[in-house]
């Protein structure tokens, strides 16, 4: 019976590499999450690829607006065109799937929290970027509230963007990512967080998930649900 790999360009221990194998490990147990470092490396391993019985799955961030990552990804698609057992999903990367992510404001933030004034700029950046993107519309860099969130709009891409604004949105909360890190209210059930302090109230505060449930509803409730569908990735029910 043939395997399922997912291959990813993040390196084990990132944040990215680390949300994926927890996502698959929980809708997808039967799919092999492997790094392969960086962009270029993936690229490299699609390319070489001579297994023809086994399924590749190729997720490789679809920063928009970075010319490097569009030549790589142009000979990617290529060498995914030439296979007819590899498969690329449509993903800009995955912090942009967080922050598209329908209950975000809701997880992150209890209803009575500061933050939602403290952050009010940040959480309008977020809706319209996400509202511009899933209507097609890339000129993000011209939308009031972006230009107002981040001044410097010019000199960043949307990885770039989309990672700094869900770092800035879930700061100081136990769903903070970074580069290097992913919250543990992200890949934990609730309440595993081991930092928690008593003022430390979410959303979920009342509704508490487990880790499964978590992973159902980011799959659900973004971008992932059409992607996987494509593939033919079934979910564990």
């Amino acid at each position: 019976m043939a395997t399922t790999f997912l291959w990813i360009e993040d390196r084990k221990g990132k944040a990215s590499y680390i949300f994926w194998e927890n996502l698959m490990k929980r809708l997808c147990p039967d799919v092999i999450v492997e790094s392969k470092k960086n962009n270029s490396e993936l690229v490299k391993a699609v390319k070489t690829l001579q297994d023809e019985e086994n399924k590749y799955i190729i997720v490789f961030d679809n920063s928009f607006d970075n010319l490097q990552v569009v030549m790589e990804q142009k000979r990617l698609k290529k060498y995914v065109n030439e296979k007819k057992n590899v498969c690329l999903l449509d993903i800009i990367c995955f912090e942009y799937i967080l922050l598209e992510f329908k209950e975000l404001i809701e997880w992150i933030y209890a209803s009575e929290d500061d933050f939602l004034k403290k952050r009010a700029g940040m959480i309008e950046a977020r809706h319209k970027l996400v509202e511009a993107l899933q209507d097609d519309d890339f000129n993000y860099k011209g939308i009031r509230e972006i230009v107002e969130y981040d001044k410097r709009i010019d000199e960043h891409n949307i990885e770039q963007l989309s990672a700094r604004l869900l770092y800035d949105l879930t700061r100081n909360t136990g769903f903070e990512v970074s580069k290097g890190v992913i919250g543990e209210c992200w890949i934990k059930s609730c309440c595993e967080w081991r930092e928690r302090q008593e003022d430390d109230i979410c959303g979920l505060d009342n509704n508490r998930l487990s880790v499964f449930d978590k992973m159902k509803r980011i799959y659900a409730g973004s971008s992932l649900k059409l992607q996987f569908s494509k593939v033919g990735l079934e979910i564990v029910a």
